[in-house]
């Protein structure tokens, strides 16, 4: 089937498993136009190349392109939820502290866990004939909590559909950020209080109350053994109270910092600047097995009012939550 011949319809967004691109791909495969001057493209990139939609650019469309037929205005809801996923990975600090990521189709979630002793991460010799340690692995007494978050799109089709999409799509840009700085709040906060399993993070007392020291930031990496401090999250303040330390204060940081805009990394941790944390904290944690994300929706549109130009109550929505993997894999310093 051709790319120009697919009829494009509302019920292509209603695919349990499937979003609308992926409906799209299995109808028109990209695989069909390698060695053509559309190799690159993705299915959907085709279809505005169809009804001649630019979305970017100083010479990009108005809104109201994509409703001069009923076909490209189903198009509409994909290009939204595009531009609002764009401005979730421009602001995502998630990857920098999730070691790994499970999607569901369903809200309710059990995570397993791990709670080992100092004993039990001893790899002990095993004589012959005898039992061999063991690790257990068992599912938390609590639901992973998942939470809503987003926006409502407020605004009239008169107002907008005479606006150019490049303009629109930074509009949009900025609910995605929105979303993905309230998710790395809700990351940090079960990091720091637990995800209901009784598992919040232990909390180190700063030597001198209201400062922190290089000597606590050691004592912080010494209670993370055996687990890697890999990372470190910090407030604003804190991150200046951090960097005045003396043990950072050499030529090469500084040059590396006026340079880059990339602080030094206190003992070889990456350092995250985020007013998640709060000004007299400093929260340390493995990147590698502290945190799980369930996802339960990707970014999501109510197409149904998009297509149909209902924009004055259109939500845009992820639902996602957090839950500890290891206890012990973060820690928290308490100025």
């Amino acid at each position: 089937m051709s790319f120009d011949n697919i009829n494009l319809e509302k019920g292509m967004y209603a695919h349990p498993e499937k979003s609308f691109s992926q409906v799209l791909e299995e109808l028109d495969p990209s695989a069909n136009y390698k060695g053509t001057e559309l190799e690159g493209m993705d299915a959907f990139s085709r279809q505005l190349k169809r009804f001649d939609i630019k979305v970017g650019g100083s010479s990009s469309d108005t809104v109201s392109k994509f409703f001069s037929t009923s076909a490209s205005a189903a198009l509409f809801p994909e290009y939204v939820g595009r531009a609002v996923r764009q401005g979730v990975t421009e602001a995502n600090m998630l990857p920098s502290i999730v070691a790994t990521t499970t999607k569901i189709n369903g809200l309710d979630y059990r995570t397993i866990a791990s709670v080992p002793s100092d004993d039990d991460k001893e790899l002990k010799e095993v004589a012959e004939g005898e039992a061999i340690p063991e690790t257990m692995v068992t599912t938390q007494e609590n639901l992973v909590s998942l939470k809503k978050r987003g926006r409502m799109l407020v605004a009239s089709y008169e107002a907008i559909k005479f606006q150019r999409l490049d303009l629109f799509t930074v509009t949009l840009r900025q609910i995605g950020a929105y979303i993905a700085n309230k998710q790395f709040q809700d990351a940090v906060n079960v990091l720091v209080n637990g995800d209901g399993n009784e598992n919040a993070a232990e909390v180190i007392t700063a030597v001198k109350t209201g400062a922190v020291s290089y000597a606590d930031l050691l004592e912080l990496y010494k209670a993370m053994h055996p687990y890697d401090m890999n990372t470190l999250i910090m407030s604003p303040d804190m991150m200046v109270k951090v960097m005045q330390l003396e043990e950072f204060k050499n030529p090469l940081a500084g040059i590396n910092f006026q340079g880059t805009g990339n602080a030094g990394h206190p003992l070889g941790a990456k350092l995250i600047k985020s007013t998640a944390a709060n000004d007299k904290g400093i929260i340390a944690l493995d990147k590698n097995c502290a945190l799980e994300m369930v996802v339960a929706s990707d970014v999501n549109v109510d197409y149904d009012k998009l297509i149909d130009r209902q924009l004055e109550r259109a939500a845009i929505t992820s639902t996602a939550g957090f839950a500890k993997i290891f206890t012990g894999a973060s820690k928290v310093l308490n100025a």
